[in-house]
């Protein structure tokens, strides 16, 4: 069964930074087909993309967070990261770690939540002007 646990999500003043964290059990990021990404979403609004990865590493970022925002990855320890710098009111969302299989060298997942299977609990991300 697939676990995704987010974490470090918390109050920062606008410039501040934050580094979010996913763990995964019963997913293997190295795994042959395996990509990520992050997601969040505001109350009454729908799920958005932040920055996906495929399993060669590339990454895809929404234009909203180009230059701020930063995907890792541990395969060592099956860790997802999300650096966040620079960051803005309108960043205050709750972000979601979210995992996929099917994903061939060369692809990159969309920023689309549709395109994932496996989803966390979320984790608060506030920003104050």
């Amino acid at each position: 069964q697939v676990r995704l646990v987010e974490s470090g999500g918390g109050s920062v003043q606008a410039g501040g930074s934050l580094r979010l964290a996913c763990v995964a059990s019963g997913y293997t990021l190295n795994y042959a087909y395996a990509c990520m990404g992050w997601f969040r979403q505001e109350p009454g609004k729908e799920r958005e993309g932040v920055v996906t990865i495929g399993r060669d590493g590339n990454t895809r970022h929404a234009d909203s967070v180009k230059g701020r925002f930063t995907i890792s990855r541990d395969i060592a320890k099956n860790t997802l990261w999300l650096q966040m710098n620079s960051l803005k009111p309108e960043d205050t969302a709750m972000y979601y770690c979210a995992a996929r299989t099917g994903c061939s060298n060369g692809f990159l997942p969309p920023l689309q939540s549709w395109s994932f299977g496996y989803w966390g609990q979320g984790t608060q991300v506030t920003v104050s002007s």
